[in-house]
């Protein structure tokens, strides 16, 4: 039900003409994407496709999935508008099966889930890592709370430092930060934030 609940709000939120979230990719993603070798790279709820896109122009095989069918047509317009091609699946996170050691990179980008999907989608994707693949990360943490500038309203839905070091016991963390940011992407993302940004290589 609250899943259904989220799909049904998401599609809503895709359904305006203009970019919930901009077309420009996450600041922290895009920075990282900048100066890595690309390779094929997993992207879940990947909503309207301003990440995967940007990493399609950088040659990056992109596999992409989402629940939101609004959301994927408009990746596919976002991905038309810059003449590249993208892989992305109409699919719940709570059943996305990957097959093992085939990305080299995964990123969650504000990927905010109930405790349950989360670690089911974590778990899946650790194992579709290669070998010192790499998983990216950054999401609200509960400092967010307090703040205006988008997120759950929901606590048990956003980060704090000591779950993210739970599910990253896999990896050699080389870098895991809590940090207040200004965000500027779309009209959703807007304003101070406080964030948890992570990025992991799988052992």
């Amino acid at each position: 039900m609250i899943l259904l609940k989220m799909k049904t709000f998401w599609d809503d939120r895709y359904r305006e003409s203009e970019f919930a979230y901009g077309k420009e990719p996450n600041k922290f993603f895009a920075e990282w994407i900048n100066s890595a070798e690309p390779g094929k790279i997993f992207l879940p709820a990947e909503g309207e496709g301003r990440n995967a896109v940007y990493a399609a122009t950088l040659g990056w095989d992109v596999y992409a999935v989402d629940y939101s069918k609004k959301g994927r047509e408009k990746a596919f317009q976002l991905a038309e508008e810059f003449n590249v091609a993208i892989n992305y699946r109409l699919e719940s996170l709570e059943n996305v099966q990957l097959s093992k050691n085939t990305f080299d990179v995964s990123a969650l980008i504000y990927v905010h889930l109930p405790e349950a999907v989360f670690n089911y989608l974590i778990n899946t994707i650790s194992k579709s890592l290669k070998p010192g693949g790499q998983l990216i990360i950054e999401g609200y943490s509960k400092k967010q709370l307090t703040k205006s500038s988008g997120g759950p309203k929901n606590e048990s839905l956003l980060y704090d430092i000591t779950r993210i070091k739970e599910i990253l016991t896999d990896y050699t963390i080389n870098h895991l930060q809590e940090t207040n940011i200004h965000l500027n992407e779309g009209v959703y993302h807007r304003g101070e934030a406080s964030v948890i940004r992570a990025v992991a290589t799988k052992k």
